[in-house]
């Protein structure tokens, strides 16, 4: 990862709605959320999520998809694990022991905005 890619996601990380939102949808895994669903779980206002999700997606953090009437928002999951491996590249005298994460779940409750 180059370090100016490193750079502008941890700066798009680096802001409490944002990092609050990138947690969620890491936890709601590859399956993703709506952006109502994220506004519901963050507390964070409705007319504020597509500011935020502008911002992680211009920093490779989140990736969106059209699914009917709604845009689903996923955690990049792939520059999550460059970005902590570029943290963590030098860990332990250089051995190999970045963290990764492999997401296998689907969410599958019923969808709403």
């Amino acid at each position: 990862m180059k370090t100016s890619n490193v750079v502008t996601a941890l700066a798009a990380l680096a802001q409490e709605s944002r990092l609050a939102i990138f947690r969620i949808l890491v936890q709601a895994g590859p399956g993703g959320l709506p952006a109502g669903k994220i506004a519901e779980a963050t507390g964070i206002a409705p007319s504020s999520i597509s500011f935020h999700m502008k911002e992680l997606t211009h920093a490779d953090m989140t990736i969106s998809r059209q699914e009917g009437r709604y845009v689903i928002y996923t955690a990049n999951f792939e520059t999550m694990n460059a970005l902590l491996a570029f943290l963590t590249e030098n860990c332990c005298g250089g051995n190999p022991c970045a963290p990764t994460c492999t997401p296998t779940c689907t969410v599958t409750e019923e969808r709403s905005s």
